[in-house]
């Protein structure tokens, strides 16, 4: 098995492993509630970047996220 077909099989735990040690990093250097904030702003530009990668509309999308009820 090599390197590539082993991540597609387990993509979701390296993937978790990885975010974890990066968040117990960052809140042992800067404290935790920093690094809440910077991952907060990984997940919002996470969001973003997916938004952008299935090309959606952000006008269309900003109107729909915050029309009157």
């Amino acid at each position: 098995m090599n390197y590539q077909e082993l991540f597609e099989r387990h993509r979701g735990k390296i993937v978790g492993v990885a975010l974890g040690l990066a968040f117990g990093w960052f809140a042992i250097a800067y404290g935790f509630w920093k690094a809440v904030f910077v991952a907060v702003c990984v997940a919002g530009g996470y969001f973003i970047g997916k938004r952008v990668d299935e090309r959606v509309d952000f006008g269309r999308f900003w109107n729909k996220l915050f029309r009157e009820k």
